[in-house]
């Protein structure tokens, strides 16, 4: 048989044997896009409750630090399981105003993942201290307790455990840690609102919580927004004094602090939003069960790894992120990119890597799991609306990347074998 011809008979059955015809180029009126994240859908079943909210304030006159603040703090200690909250303007100021209410400066040391966004560390350095990069567990992306009491000198202050994608950390050996060494426990807690460990939420581990109200988390507003949550008077009045500029009573300074009030827009907005946190939330749940049953019944089970909820927790989603080996996520990422589906890196260097931390000393490979979950994470639409077709479309588009990637694998061996 001539080499073309048995080109065409293999062709034909490495197609049959994938199900389908990977060379198959979808036509415009083929392509169903899916967001990463569609926050008009959210926004159309509550529009009439937060136009009364924002009027409310407009009637009120009380545009920063008003009643809508003080209530949006009372609903978040209870929900968060604290005693004390205090609303500032961003979840970055929210990290920093915590370091500060734990008398973090120069000469301190505190630890962080180096796999989580870059206000984590970047709240250290800011107060003039040294931000130590711990390596992450490689199932739930969260810092890993070991590298941490590695990492533990007379010079350590702070420990910022990070409760990646909606996922908790493992408090009790990071507090066990801490409480053995005197050190300050700051949870960030911005992508994990409701998230539960043993039945108690993010926030109420440490001695201070950082939370995010940006548009894209669980809880988002119309804008930037953050909240402290702690169990301790002592922090409770710091936080209260440093986020106004150090000022009590009125015009009178007792330390420096910073500006980072919220306003009563974002809280009022917020306030809806927070009576349907946990409907919400479930969805969410009910969404990454769904991918995973759609995952394994596709047979991608085995070919990409799937994000895992791990023993006694809670896990609230704000992102579902696989993991793609063999140097393939970029590529996975441009193909549903031109299928118009959306995904996102978060994220493609670890934090030890970045220009600014480079005096820090690590090499690229210092942080193993960090660097190895950089290459390989992607994360796909898990917003509580997203439909189950949108999600089927999702996984279609995974399964017919995948299996031309391995077509295209086999072919050049079984045709170098014919001929």
């Amino acid at each position: 048989m001539p080499v073309c011809q048995k080109l065409f008979w293999l062709e034909g059955a490495t197609n049959k044997e994938m199900k389908g015809n990977f060379n198959h180029q979808l036509s415009e009126s083929e392509i169903q896009p899916v967001m990463l994240l569609d926050l008009k859908r959210q926004y159309d079943t509550i529009k009439d409750e937060i136009s009364e909210a924002l009027k409310r304030v407009c009637d009120s006159g009380a545009f920063v630090l008003g009643p809508e603040v003080k209530l949006l703090e009372q609903n978040l200690s209870a929900y968060a399981q604290v005693d004390y909250s205090v609303a500032c303007a961003s979840g970055s100021d929210a990290i920093l105003l915590a370091l500060m209410a734990a008398q973090v400066g120069p000469g301190d040391e505190v630890i962080v993942p180096s796999f989580t966004f870059f206000a984590t560390a970047s709240a250290v350095t800011r107060l003039g201290a040294r931000p130590v990069f711990a390596d992450i567990d490689a199932v739930s992306f969260n810092i890993d307790p070991v590298d941490v009491k590695r990492k533990i000198t007379h010079r350590t202050k702070a420990i910022i455990p990070v409760h990646l994608f909606g996922q908790m950390a493992d408090m009790m050996s990071i507090n066990e840690i801490a409480q053995s060494n005197r050190i300050v426990v700051v949870e960030d807690a911005a992508q994990s609102i409701g998230a539960e460990l043993q039945g108690r939420r993010a926030g109420c581990w440490g001695d201070m919580g950082a939370f995010s109200f940006y548009p894209t988390k669980n809880l988002g507003g119309a804008g930037d927004g953050g909240l402290v949550t702690t169990r301790y008077e002592k922090f409770a009045q710091c936080l209260k004094l440093y986020h106004v500029h150090g000022m009590e009573p009125r015009y009178y300074h007792s330390v420096i602090g910073i500006n980072s009030r919220l306003d009563s827009f974002q809280a009022a907005i917020i306030n809806v939003k927070l009576k349907y946190l946990e409907s919400w939330t479930t969805m969410r749940i009910q969404n990454a069960r769904r991918y995973h049953e759609m995952f394994i019944d596709a047979g991608l089970d085995n070919k990409i790894t799937l994000p895992e909820t791990l023993p006694s927790r809670r896990h609230v989603w704000n992102q579902y992120t696989i993991r793609v080996k063999d140097d393939l996520r970029n590529n996975m990422k441009m193909s549903l990119t031109e299928r118009k589906i959306g995904s996102e890196i978060y994220y493609p260097i670890g934090l030890h890597e970045q220009e600014c931390f480079k005096y820090l000393g690590y090499s690229k490979t210092s942080l193993e799991e960090t660097y190895n979950a950089s290459r390989e994470v992607l994360s796909l639409p898990i917003f509580p609306e997203l439909t189950e077709n949108e999600q089927r479309l999702v996984v279609k588009a995974i399964k017919d990347f995948v299996e031309s990637r391995e077509a295209r694998r086999v072919l050049p061996a079984a045709v170098a074998k014919a001929a």
